[in-house]
Order: structure tokens, then C-alpha cells, then sequence
């Protein structure tokens, strides 16, 4: 028993370490990125002939809070009014759909051409949606914004210039947070998403690897997505999907840093779970959709293929995390039972090295968006050991969602409950979207606290200290979780 815990913990460190030295390889590519210029053909907006027509989309279901912010702010996008077309895809089932049509009818008498869409069933939910819109979309172009989601008036003139190579299938933009410090939990999101917008979307976008379009802040070549073969709704992350088809299919991708889109992030749990069990279950399901397809691809280069391999497989990070975590403290026990195993010990250690890699590409993200300067680097390390101890919270929660990925079970498309928390009259708790069930993985949650609880007794006991640290962020990462979905249903 002793020896196969001692094998499956060594090789989940092992493929940890692989992942960090992916993330490493992607930060040298930032860093490259940043000393070259953008020598990027784009569109003379000064003349009238090479302005495009562009379909804004905006799909939504049940937005009641929002959909007043999203339609003004739309409807401020600086662009000519005769090439611009606003869907909105509304799949909602509740009163929003009323005020929404009345919302819509004033902005068509100020000479606007916005749509209301609704269609009978959701089938393929947000893809399928999408899918309906394009059939009868005027432009050549397709961006799309999430409900929450507010670009800039001249976000259409920084974005759809670049569609003048022809190469191009897809322009995306960087994610910003309008309620970056509201609490603990949208300062850990925003750090996740910071990283991911900043350093691996301009790590692979800079050396041609595949990147995702992230569902929203972006726009589509039309004529791209219907070469990839359309929005798909058999996953749920459709705009991962329809990513890799494309750049399958031999279409360029263009991400643009420096463009910020805000939008809003979750402010309880119970959302911030929804869209992480999408995220992460999607992500699996397309590794299975889809790597091995790229895998058999000849044209597309190995190093790609593995940078793809772990961008597929980034959610399931997740489930290796969790086996760590759990086999520590046997191992602490095995290792202080046994001397035979003292060397083996001294050589895992070694793994350590990727705590340190992540240290390293998380620290280049947070100051370029926060600067640099000593005290913005101890909030950093306040941030980083915060972060990696709730997302490791989130470990069981997010493990459930890979599994089901990987082995094929569908389920339903949670939207994430949107909040407008600034105009939000009275306590969020009153939004009527939010799910107030208390679910099995929140009492593993709890049990997991009480078992790294256990794990630091057992340092004193053994008076071995080498996985304290690790030990007491696990601890207070599922405490943290645990706590917040028990409290946030009163």
C-alpha cells in the first residue's frame, strides 16, 4: 500500500511540474511579445468603403437585472449606424422578457437596428442561440457580449480594423472587473482571470498556439464560424469548442491586450461555483471532443500540441491537486515510519520547484496590472498564497465537473447569476436567481477541513513541519469555501 501511494503521489506531482513548466515557456512568450510591435494590417475607417457591416449579439436567459445597463450601454457603441446591427438573443423565461421588449422599442425609435430574438426552447442553449442569430445576421462580422459585460463607445473601432487580414477568424479582448475589490472572493477571481488574460492568452497568441475565444469581449469572422462547422451546443463551453475548430481549420486568432472590456464578477459563491463547474467540465469535454483530432493533425506542430495538451487539461489540474493534497498526509506518515524512504524524499522535493514557477508567471501578471514597487509585492504574496489556498478549495467542487467531462455525463447550461451590485437595492441575497441548496460537495468540503486540521496536528505530533504551509492553506482554503456556501443560503 505504502509503495502505490508513494507512485500515484510522485506522478501527480510529476505532471503538476510538466504543467508549470508549460506556464513558464508561456511567461518567456509574454516577455517576448512585449518588446515586438504590432505591425498588424487593419481597415482605413477613413474611408466609408472599407467600413464592414458588424452584428453585435447579446445572449441572454433570465437577466432581469442587467438587461437595462447591457442595452443602454450597447446602444452608445460609436459606429455608423447604417452598418450596425444589435440581436438580442432572448431565451429568458420570466418578466425580464417584458421589460426588455419595452427597453428594446424605445431604442428602435432613436433609428437604432436592434432585434428582439426569442425562441420556443433553448435548445443548445447559448450555442444554439448564437447558431439561430447568425441565420439571419446582416454583418460580416459577429461580436458578442455576455449580459454583464460593458465595452467601451469605441470598442468596435479597436477591434474590427484587425479583420483586414483575411487570415483573421477571430478578434478578442482582455476582461476587466468593474467589482475587482467588493469582497475576498471577487479579488481572488479577478487575480485567476488576470492571469489567464494577460500572460497565457498573449503566451500562445504571440508563438501561433491555439488559443480560446472566451465567450464574450470578442468578435467573429462570420464566414469563420461557418467553415468550423457552426456553434455546437454538445459541450458547455461552446466557445472553446468552436475555438479550436476554427484554428483546426487553419483560421488566425488576434488577441488584443491592451483593448479592456469590464464586466462584473460573481459576488457569492454559489454563482462563482456555477461558472466554475462550467468552465472546468467544458474544458474536459473538450479535451475529449477534440485533442485527439489535433493530436493526428500533422500540420499542426508538436510544440502547440502540447501547449494545447495542457490548455485542454488545465481544469483537470484540479483533480491532481485534490490527489495531493489527500495522499499528503499519508505520505507524512509513511515518510516518518519508514527510513528506507528517506532519499526518495529528498528527491521529491524537487517538485517544489513549481510553487516557485507559479510564484514566478503570477508576480509578472499582477504588476503589470497593479505595478511594481515593494508594497504592491507583499499584497502580491498576500494574493497569491490567498488565492491558490481558496482554489484549492475549490478543488473537490471543480474535480466532480472534470470527472463528468471526461467520462461523458451531459448536463444542463447554468447561466451564472448576474447582480448590476452597484444599483442592486437592498442585499444581494435577495437576488431570486440565486441557488440556495446546500450540495454534497460543501459537506466534503467540511470533512476535508477537519482532515487538514488533523494533518497539522499530525506536524506536531511527528514534529515534521516540510508540508505545514501546504497543510494549513488546504485547511483554511476548504474552511474559507465551506463557510461561504453555508452562509451565503441565509
Amino acid at each position: 500500500m505504502d509503495i502505490a501511494i508513494i507512485i500515484t503521489y510522485t506522478l501527480a506531482l510529476l505532471i503538476i511540474f510538466m504543467y508549470s513548466l508549460a506556464q513558464l515557456n508561456l511567461l518567456f512568450n509574454y516577455l517576448k511579445s512585449r518588446k515586438q510591435a504590432d505591425n498588424s494590417p487593419t481597415f482605413d475607417f477613413s474611408k466609408k468603403e472599407e467600413i464592414p457591416h458588424v452584428t453585435v449579439q447579446l445572449p441572454v436567459y433570465n437577466e432581469l437585472y442587467v438587461m437595462d445597463r447591457l442595452l443602454d450601454n450597447i446602444a452608445e457603441l460609436d459606429y455608423p449606424k447604417d452598418k450596425l446591427e444589435i440581436q438580442v438573443l432572448d431565451d429568458s423565461t420570466d418578466e425580464s422578457v417584458i421589460t426588455t421588449t419595452a427597453h428594446i422599442e424605445k431604442l428602435q425609435q432613436t433609428g437604432l437596428d436592434i432585434q428582439h430574438i426569442c425562441r420556443e426552447d433553448r435548445t443548445g442553449f447559448k450555442a444554439g442561440a448564437l447558431k439561430e442569430g447568425l441565420k439571419i445576421a446582416k454583418g460580416e462580422y459577429i461580436a458578442i457580449f455576455d449580459a454583464d459585460f460593458l465595452p467601451g463607445k469605441n470598442w468596435l473601432l479597436q477591434t474590427i480594423p484587425y479583420f483586414k487580414d483575411q487570415n483573421i477568424g477571430v478578434v478578442q479582448t482582455r476582461w476587466g472587473h468593474i467589482n475587482r475589490d467588493y469582497s475576498m472572493l471577487t479579488k481572488i477571481q479577478a487575480f485567476a482571470l488576470d492571469f489567464h488574460f494577460t500572460m497565457e492568452q498573449v503566451g500562445r497568441n504571440y508563438k501561433d498556439h491555439f488559443i480560446n475565444f472566451n465567450g464574450t469581449a470578442g468578435v467573429w469572422r462570420k464566414t469563420c464560424i461557418e467553415d468550423a462547422g457552426n456553434w455546437q451546443g454538445d459541450t458547455l463551453t461552446e466557445d472553446l469548442d468552436l475555438s479550436y475548430r476554427a484554428q483546426l481549420k487553419k483560421w488566425k486568432f488576434k488577441y488584443l491586450e491592451e483593448v479592456e472590456t469590464p464586466a462584473e464578477l460573481p459576488v457569492v459563491i454559489s454563482a462563482a461555483r456555477s461558472q466554475q463547474f462550467r468552465w472546468n467540465k467544458g474544458a474536459a469535454e473538450n479535451f475529449q471532443k477534440l485533442y485527439w483530432k489535433m493530436l493526428k493533425d500533422k500540420t499542426v506542430p508538436l510544440k502547440t500540441k502540447f501547449h494545447s495538451f495542457f490548455h485542454l487539461l488545465n481544469s483537470s489540474m484540479f483533480l491532481l491537486v485534490l490527489l495531493v493534497a489527500v495522499l499528503s498526509v499519508p505520505v507524512m506518515y509513511i515518510k516518518n515510519s519508514n527510513p528506507l524512504f528517506s532519499w526518495y524524499f529528498n528527491v521529491i522535493a524537487f517538485f517544489a520547484l513549481s510553487t516557485v514557477i507559479f510564484f514566478f508567471c503570477y508576480w509578472f501578471t499582477f504588476k503589470k496590472i497593479h505595478g511594481k514597487g515593494f508594497w504592491n509585492f507583499m499584497e502580491y504574496i498576500k494574493m497569491f498564497f490567498t488565492f491558490f489556498s481558496i482554489a484549492m478549495g475549490f478543488s473537490v467542487h471543480n474535480s466532480m465537473a472534470v470527472l463528468e467531462g471526461h467520462f461523458g455525463k451531459k448536463s444542463e447550461f447554468i447561466r451564472t447569476p448576474k447582480f448590476n451590485i452597484e444599483s442592486f437595492k437592498g442585499s444581494w441575497k435577495e437576488n431570486k436567481y440565486i441557488n440556495k441548496n446546500i450540495s454534497g460537495n460543501t459537506i466534503i468540503e467540511a470533512l476535508l477541513m477537519g482532515y487538514f486540521g488533523f494533518a497539522l496536528y499530525s506536524a506536531f505530533k511527528l514534529q515534521d513541519f516540510g508540508l505545514f504551509l501546504f497543510h494549513i492553506m488546504l485547511f483554511l482554503g476548504f474552511g474559507f469555501v465551506f463557510f461561504k456556501s453555508v452562509t451565503s443560503k441565509f
